[in-house]
């Protein structure tokens, strides 16, 4: 430390740090400290001072002596760096250290495509999930392997092993995988475009985010509706089809084309208001937890449960529609009665096994419907996360 003339460093315990220099300028060469929140500097010739931790940065002059001027008192916090260099004071924050560990990323510049992406992922990995369930829920809708759980279970085990549980899951998964990556993308252009800006007026008298979840059902059922009538065959029919292709190509020479979308009706009808309620539920559910919680962000077993509350309210509204649509695609297989429409299916399932009948397999359904939406939701968040369109953001 270079010094011309005499100088006194005094510092208190009341927080006053006081300079007084006697002599000419005084510098600091290469010096670095923290001087816990106080500082104070005198370029050119100074005079004893102090300053409290309650002072404002200023710098002042002293009118009354010309000797003593460019006085500047600065409050420096206690987390900063100061470097003193002839007089001349540097502030340096450290920067926040980014939070170890590993983070995955992927560039997606395309908005669009990110979500497309997205959707895909979040419904193959779902589906998957509870594919055992769904296998289930198929056999007790239409009721060719038992009427509880157990007997459904126990015959799937003993004809086709663990391999039954999974029976049609390769054709469900190419089914799904463009359904969701079409519903999602078709729900987030829609709502977007519907909702309102902040301090404008509704576009529409109801909810943006229900007639965005009406179209995105509409949309992917229309789009990919032969590939679920495909993969409800292969479950049933055992032994029958040899695989995808197989089953296609029997349908279209024994039925026709139009037969790849029988119970298109009642599946239209079931979808609009099950993926309405779903999705507006969804969307209602997580600005409900924003405002309550006053967090911007929803963690990934947060958004599991708000899509899986979603999903059981939406499937538990719609449960009717969905045995009438199974029954419909099943067609006259092992005698079984054809209907003509969606209301003569409901009334007669109705007629021959009772109310009971138009919600037969909703305990395996919402089993399997619940975490498979709360699923979907929250791998579909994950993947926005990671697809990103700079490397830099969060």
């Amino acid at each position: 430390m270079g010094q011309r003339g005499s100088q006194v460093l005094a510092y208190k315990r009341d927080g006053l740090f006081s300079v007084f220099d006697l002599g000419s300028q005084w510098s600091i060469h290469e010096g670095h400290f923290h001087p816990g929140g106080l500082f104070a500097s005198v370029g050119q010739m100074g005079v004893g001072f102090g300053i409290s931790p309650n002072s404002s940065n200023s710098c002042a002059q002293d009118d009354t002596n010309p000797l003593y001027t460019n006085l500047c008192m600065k409050y420096v916090p206690s987390a900063e760096a100061v470097t003193i260099e002839e007089g001349v004071v540097k502030n340096k924050t450290k920067k926040k250290k980014k939070k170890a560990g590993f983070q995955l990323r992927i560039r997606v510049q395309n908005p669009s495509l990110r979500r497309l992406i997205s959707g895909a992922i979040a419904g193959t990995v779902s589906n998957t999930c509870v594919a055992p369930l769904e296998t289930i829920r198929t056999h007790l809708m239409v009721g060719s392997s038992g009427h509880s759980v157990t007997e459904v279970f126990n015959d799937i085990m003993k004809n086709d092993g663990w391999k039954g549980l999974f029976r049609g899951n390769l054709v469900n998964v190419i089914r799904v995988a463009p359904s969701k990556a079409i519903e999602l993308f078709a729900f987030d252009t829609v709502n977007k475009n519907l909702s309102p800006r902040p301090g404008e007026e509704p576009k529409i008298p109801i909810p943006a985010s229900l007639v965005a979840g009406a179209c995105a059902g509409v949309s992917a059922t229309l789009c990919t509706y032969p590939l679920e009538l495909l993969k409800t065959r292969l479950t049933i029919q055992r032994g029958v089809y040899d695989g995808l292709l197989d089953a296609f190509i029997k349908i279209l020479k024994e039925k026709g084309p139009a037969e790849f979308y029988r119970g298109l009706t009642p599946s239209l009808i079931g979808v609009i208001p099950y993926s309405a309620a779903n999705y507006f539920a969804y969307d209602t559910l997580r600005k409900a937890y924003r405002k309550i919680f006053k967090q911007e962000k929803i963690g990934n077993i947060q958004t599991l449960l708000i899509g899986s509350a979603a999903g059981a309210i939406s499937s538990s509204a719609t449960f009717p529609l969905e045995v009438a649509r199974k029954q419909m695609q099943v067609g006259a297989l092992s005698g079984r009665q054809v209907y003509k429409n969606v209301i003569h299916a409901l009334v007669s399932i109705l007629e021959r096994e009772g109310i009971q009948g138009l919600y037969k397999g909703l305990g395996p359904s919402c089993i399997k419907l619940v975490p498979n939406a709360g699923i979907s939701f929250m791998c579909y968040e994950a993947c926005k996360r990671i697809l990103v369109d700079k490397d830099d953001e969060n």
